[in-house]
């Protein structure tokens, strides 16, 4: 069985009176799920700490993890900023609107609950033209930015498309469909508190553009880094335990049609097994790939997959965001069950 086709990643244009909904919700303290260039995010208003327990309760996730809280400028940014650093500044000025998050030290009395309490706060400007809409909405009436994580429960795969957040919360959450995410991961996270800046979280942004914008090297986190969104060492799961193996080792695990043992396996990889296998090819360009991975995890789920093998990406600098969601992604299960021996 083969996977047909990924979503399609055109976005759909604002609708004016949706946003103006959405918008207004926002400013009554409700939640509202919106796109993104990266993922679907599960907003509130992150001025208020009672509006933004409304995304913890829904998540189920833990109040001391932090949010990234969305703002429609550079300016509405430095508004959540007790400092504002010249590499924050070099770094907006050059990828936002896009898909990178600055952590920057917290304003005092702002924004507490979506920092999950620490003096530091992570903000982006996001591309999506429905995002951007729904920001500036939001912020002529009185929302400075907007929290938002990913829209699925927490710790699980997170939703690229419209359906994938109707999939998790259900059809009475105020929604904004946009569209399949162009990007279709979460934006890199570089902490802007120290010098050098060092990347906390890597992306499809990659990793040698932020430092050429910054004339020189990011430095490593550190054990006092600040925590990040999406950073934890189990993450971004399926319901399917994932197995992340060697192109050879999968090529001979499947160079035959599927034995009785191995019903249930799902194979996600960029060669071609032997007929039976359910498989969904896996996209040969970083962009493409990264564009429908976590699509991809949900169609191995909805095929009820007990376990996915995924062939491991290739270890370039291109790949680095998504071998990083792929490794979390696998380290969610560690039962022994599922890893079956290789077949003679």
């Amino acid at each position: 069985m083969t996977a047909g086709q990924p979503e399609s990643t055109r976005a759909a244009p604002a609708d004016g009176a949706a946003v103006e909904a959405a918008a207004q919700a926002l400013a009554r303290g409700e939640l509202v799920a919106f796109p993104t260039e990266t993922v679907y995010g599960l907003g509130a208003r992150a001025d208020s700490d009672e509006a933004v327990a409304r995304i913890f309760a829904a998540k189920g996730r833990p109040a001391e993890h932090p949010l990234i809280v969305h703002v429609a400028s550079i300016e509405a940014a430095r508004e959540f900023a007790a400092a504002w650093p010249a590499a924050a500044q070099t770094l907006a000025r050059a990828f936002w609107p896009g898909p990178l998050t600055l952590i920057v030290s917290r304003r005092p009395q702002v924004a507490a609950a979506a920092a999950g309490g620490q003096p530091t706060i992570g903000l982006r400007m996001p591309a999506h033209p429905v995002a951007l809409a729904l920001l500036r909405a939001a912020a002529q009436r009185g929302v400075a930015g907007v929290a938002g994580p990913s829209a699925n429960r927490f710790g699980r795969v997170s939703p690229t498309c419209a359906e994938h957040v109707r999939a998790e919360f259900g059809p009475q959450l105020h929604l904004l469909d946009g569209g399949a995410c162009a990007v279709g991961i979460e934006s890199a996270i570089v902490d802007c508190t120290r010098e050098p800046p060092a990347l906390l979280r890597p992306g499809q942004l990659e990793r040698r553009r932020i430092e050429a914008a910054l004339g020189a090297p990011l430095g490593m986190p550190a054990v006092d880094s600040p925590r990040a969104s999406g950073t934890l060492e189990a993450h971004y799961a399926p319901s399917a335990s994932v197995l992340l193996l060697d192109g050879p080792d999968l090529a001979a695990r499947t160079a035959q049609p599927p034995a009785q043992a191995d019903r249930g396996v799902g194979v996600y990889s960029r060669r071609v097994p032997a007929a039976g296998w359910l498989h969904r090819p896996m996209p040969g360009d970083p962009d493409a790939a990264a564009q429908e991975l976590f699509a991809a995890l949900r169609w191995f789920d909805q095929a009820a997959a007990r376990v996915i093998w995924v062939e491991r990406v290739p270890a370039t600098a291109a790949w680095e965001g998504i071998r990083d969601r792929l490794q979390r992604a696998a380290a969610a299960h560690t039962e022994p069950d599922l890893d079956p021996p290789p077949r003679p």
